[in-house]
């Protein structure tokens, strides 16, 4: 890297890693804020890749990390050629997508600061769990956040905001690995915003967003050594049943659980109009859509209009008709075919490989952003069972910088670890 390059990046550095830490800071308290960190991001990037067009190293981590390349590009570029195949334009289709694609140029540019400067987003997830619990007071209605009134925000819904106050919450914990400094205060703020956060999740009464818990706690143990000894197991064990008894002790929890049992026990009883029953319902039609459109599907867009048409022909309930599937794979096949069912597990696989497998890298600052990396890529996928994740703009926005960031930082720690070893 020559001097000029160095010294763009090091003057860009401090805005960076502002921009890093109130990204995720804002995602759940302020509309867009997310969105405005990644264009201010981006158009550095861009700046970075024109002005270093000739420097092939500059580009060298998009072949690197080649499945992570493709996995973010490939739902845009599927979408894109979708639209003429099937003969319909709808540009507002790409909105969502877009996010992950951009967040390419974002990723070579992180990945050639020093780690230390993009670990600050920890402390940016921390913040983003702690501000979400604000809505708990600054928008109570009057009888309280119950099953009637869950926790949101004015501009999400409960499902998406709970599930992101989850991933927050323990982002806080996963990324504490890197706190060497201030350990003391950072383990009580951090500790603060995995209550926060979880307490925010427990009043959205996001049922589908609680099967990403034990996936966690099962990858802050791999992180933190907790399986390392027989002793340790038995006291992480100990400790979750507790927390687990805990959880399932409150009015909440039992509310939440009991509204399911009672809808497979209708279910059984042969009424198919509950909230599981018509999720259900939803989904069959999804491969019903599936079976008639194996290749292309209906168009992304067109799910609602082919949902009508089925219940007009009485092969479906009235009550379904939706313009998503609640579930990321379910509106993949019905919406893209056998096309979106590919695109949706490249992008899970192109976003976990290369967390998988350093996360039991011995370098501390490697494993832990491999964890964290982990984290945001099986919430997307558990989260994306029972809802569609990949649509909300904030919710997209917030996945791909959260990735290109711990991406970038495995990739720079790589770097600054092999020039420590060249040196000596």
């Amino acid at each position: 890297m020559n001097h000029d390059t160095t010294t763009y990046l090091r003057r860009l550095a401090p805005i960076v890693t502002l921009l890093l830490a109130v990204g995720p800071a804002t995602n759940l308290v302020w509309r867009g804020g997310t969105g405005y960190c990644f264009f201010l991001l981006l158009a550095f990037a861009l700046y970075g890749a024109y002005t270093y067009r000739h420097d092939r190293s500059y580009f060298a981590p998009w072949c690197e990390y080649r499945w992570y390349t493709a996995a973010m590009l490939a739902p845009l570029v599927v979408v894109v050629l979708q639209q003429p195949l099937l003969g319909y334009w709808a540009p507002h289709q790409f909105d969502a997508l877009s996010r992950l694609a951009l967040a390419l140029p974002i990723f070579l540019l992180l990945s050639r600061l020093p780690s230390r400067r993009l670990t600050v987003v920890g402390w940016g997830c921390a913040l983003g769990a702690l501000a979400a619990s604000a809505w708990v007071f600054i928008d109570r209605p009057a009888g309280g956040w119950n099953d009637t009134e869950r926790l949101s925000n004015y501009y999400t819904n409960a499902i998406p905001f709970g599930d992101t106050a989850l991933l927050f919450a323990f982002l806080s914990i996963f990324t504490f690995g890197w706190d060497r400094k201030a350990r003391p205060l950072a383990l009580i703020v951090k500790l603060a915003a995995l209550v926060a956060g979880g307490f925010v999740s427990y009043l959205s009464g996001t049922r589908g967003g609680w099967i990403a818990v034990p996936v966690f706690a099962l990858l802050l143990g791999v992180q933190y050594g907790w399986f390392s000894h027989w002793k340790r197991v038995v006291v992480t064990l100990v400790l979750l049943a507790a927390a687990a008894g805990a959880l399932f002790s409150t009015n909440g929890i039992r509310h939440r659980v009991a509204d399911a049992s009672s809808d497979f026990a209708l279910m059984q009883r042969g009424d198919k109009d509950t909230s599981v029953g018509l999720r259900l319902q939803l989904w069959n039609a999804s491969v019903t859509l599936f079976e008639r459109h194996p290749v292309y599907g209906v168009g992304k867009g067109h799910l609602k209009l082919a949902l009508a048409d089925l219940a007009q022909h009485g092969e479906a309930s009235q009550q379904i008709v939706n313009e998503r599937a609640h579930s990321d794979f379910f509106s993949a096949i019905a919406e893209m075919g056998a096309m979106g069912a590919a695109t949706l597990f490249l992008l899970y696989f192109g976003t976990s490989v290369y967390f998988w497998r350093a996360c039991r890298a011995a370098d501390t600052v490697i494993r832990t952003a491999a964890c964290s990396g982990l984290a945001v890529s099986f919430s997307t996928i558990l989260f994306g069972l029972t809802i569609d994740v990949l649509v909300p703009i904030q919710v997209v926005v917030l996945i791909s910088l959260l990735t290109a960031v711990f991406l970038a930082i495995i990739a720079s720690r790589k770097r600054e670890l092999e020039g420590s070893a060249t040196a000596h």
